[in-house]
């Protein structure tokens, strides 16, 4: 695929068309170092649906390590031999603290991330109870919490949570290799679980885990069929320990045809891209933007160190974009 074709595929889209199968599938094949043939109509989808402003989250990290599953990139699984801090549940107080500062600065949406398969009843409580006491009107509240059931998030939601974040991960085709110890149909369910309670969807994917560009195809046309409202791009920063330590298969032209791929599929939706994202495109980290991408989460990562948000404001300044408000 062309330039020229990719901007008329792009200015179809624009009109209300939805690719075909064919269409996807041309995407999916354009060679890693003909990807810049396909980010001129990627930035033509993301100005149109979101002009210059780019949604910016952040997150903290509630509850760490020693979590019951395997999957395999994760540095906070019991499976994984690493060093990661290891707490329970943070109190009230510390879950506010990042939400006071989330809205003292130019972010969208603070969430609260915990490790393992999901939390109890009781945590559930907690971390309701913290954001109801979260100032509210600034910026949105999220939640990062496992596997749940309708009822818990009908607690989180009347907390004042108004998004879940739960990653699908990978493709169904290829998410056996990287867990066992749960069903690529109970994050589904979890998904509409979530939406079914009132709250918005947040689910993408982390890839350079052995992943096909079918298989990545695979995953976006997924999440286009759950209607999901965000779509979070985590790049693999392999961590020592884990079963994925010595995987190094990403390039910075593969970073930015994932995202490319998944702006021609989910058009209007929200694109943004996490984890992994300086380590893995390097020089061509600003090039994010105009391969489709409309948000960013800026700060530390999980268990790994992320982008200051003055260096990401900058960043954003330079490239004429400026922070979405809320």
């Amino acid at each position: 695929m062309r330039s020229k074709e990719s901007l008329a595929l792009a200015e179809s889209i624009i009109a209300g068309a939805v690719p075909d199968a064919r269409a996807c599938t041309a995407l999916a094949d354009v060679p890693d170092g003909e990807v810049f043939h396909l980010l001129a109509g990627a930035d033509l989808i993301r100005e149109h649906f979101f002009g210059g402003a780019i949604h910016i989250c952040t997150i903290c990290n509630g509850k760490s390590g020693r979590c019951s599953e395997d999957c395999t990139f994760c540095s906070q699984s019991v499976f994984s031999k690493t060093d990661v801090p290891v707490y329970p549940l943070l109190s009230g107080e510390e879950l506010r603290k990042g939400a006071r500062y989330a809205a003292e600065s130019p972010v969208n949406r603070y969430s609260i991330v915990t490790s393992g398969k999901g939390l109890s009843r009781g945590e559930v409580a907690a971390v309701a109870e913290a954001i109801a006491s979260m100032e509210h009107g600034k910026v949105g509240y999220c939640g990062s919490l496992g596997i749940l059931g309708r009822d818990d998030f009908e607690i989180l939601r009347k907390a004042g949570m108004t998004r879940y974040h739960h990653n699908l991960e990978t493709s169904r085709s290829h998410f056996d290799r990287i867990c066992s110890t749960h069903s690529y149909q109970e994050r589904i369910d979890t998904i509409r679980a979530a939406r079914e309670a009132g709250l918005s969807i947040c689910s993408g994917g982390i890839f350079g885990i052995g992943e096909t560009d079918e298989q990545v195809l695979e995953l976006a046309l997924t999440l286009k069929e759950l209607e999901v409202d965000a779509v979070p791009v985590n790049f693999l920063i392999p961590i020592k320990g884990t079963s994925m330590e010595g995987r190094r298969e990403l390039t910075p032209l593969r970073c930015l045809k994932i995202i490319a791929l998944f702006r021609y599929v989910l058009p209007d939706k929200d694109i943004l891209v996490c984890g992994g994202r300086e380590a893995n495109l390097q020089e061509l980290h600003p090039l994010i933007f105009f391969a489709g991408a409309s948000g960013i989460m800026t700060g530390n990562y999980l268990t790994t160190t992320g982008r200051a948000i003055d260096h990401d404001m900058r960043m954003l300044d330079h490239l004429n974009f400026t922070a979405r408000k809320q």
